[in-house]
C-alpha cells in the first residue's frame, strides 16, 4: 500500500509532522520556480536539490547535514530572485525542524 507523506509513520506507529512539513515546503518551492517565467544560470541545480530534499524526506528519516547541504544549493542557485525568497525560508524552516546544526 502506498501512504502519503501526511500517513508516515515513526517507528513508534506516530506520524512525523517534520517530513510531512518539509515535503510540503520542498513541493511548495518547486511549484513556484516552475511557475516563475525567468530563467537564471542555476535553476537546474536549483531542480534538482528540491527533488533531493524531497527524496530524502519521503525516506522518513532524513540525514540533517545533507538536508542542509541540499538547502544551501537552493539558497545559493535560486540567489536573489526575490519572488521565490518566501518558499526558500519555508523550506529552511523545515529543514531547522530537524535540529540545529551542531556547534563546535
Amino acid at each position: 500500500m502506498v501512504r502519503s507523506v501526511e500517513q508516515r509513520r515513526t517507528p513508534d506507529g506516530r506520524v512525523d509532522p517534520r517530513v510531512a512539513e518539509l515535503r510540503s515546503a520542498v513541493s511548495r518551492l518547486r511549484r513556484q520556480l516552475a511557475a516563475h517565467p525567468a530563467e537564471f544560470p542555476d535553476r537546474s541545480i536549483a531542480e534538482e536539490e528540491l527533488a533531493v530534499l524531497d527524496s530524502l524526506a519521503a525516506g522518513g528519516s532524513p540525514e540533517v547535514p545533507r538536508l542542509r547541504r541540499s538547502l544551501l544549493l537552493v539558497a545559493g542557485a535560486i540567489g536573489s530572485v526575490s519572488a521565490l525568497g518566501r518558499g526558500v525560508r519555508e523550506v529552511r524552516d523545515a529543514v531547522e525542524l530537524f535540529g540545529e546544526p551542531p556547534r563546535g
